[in-house]
């Protein structure tokens, strides 16, 4: 696994919105969907605000790949799940609440619920 370079963290983590696209089975893109992400540290975290069941999320279900385009830059990423319990989650909340905060309180109020909690992905550059 590589890592991001602080320039294109700088700039995903500086982008209101991300373009994410799944990678189906047979290796070709989904549709790209618009989503909001949060950087944390040297990582970069987006959740699904309609939780598990949002289609983008189930996509990402299939290999655990994709490709994200945020902030000029355009990457192929792998999708991690980050488990209930990790402490990364408040932080994530934080950047959530942060960042988002000049947008109306139920889109974010929205990215805080256990649903999206339980719907959160680490992206890892491939």
């Amino acid at each position: 696994m590589t890592t991001w370079t602080s320039d294109e963290l700088r700039r995903v983590g500086a982008a209101d919105e991300l373009q994410v696209a799944a990678t189906r089975d047979d290796g070709t893109l989904r549709p790209a969907t618009t989503i909001w992400v949060v950087p944390d540290g040297g990582d970069v975290y987006v959740r699904a605000a309609n939780g598990t069941g949002s289609v983008w999320y189930r996509g990402t279900r299939a290999r655990h790949e994709g490709h994200i385009r945020a902030g000029g830059v355009d990457r192929d990423v792998t999708f991690t799940d980050v488990p209930g319990d990790d402490p990364v989650h408040e932080r994530i909340d934080a950047g959530y609440r942060s960042k988002y905060r000049r947008y109306d309180a139920g889109y974010v109020t929205a990215m805080l619920a256990p649903a999206a909690r339980a719907a959160t992905l680490k992206l890892t550059p491939r």
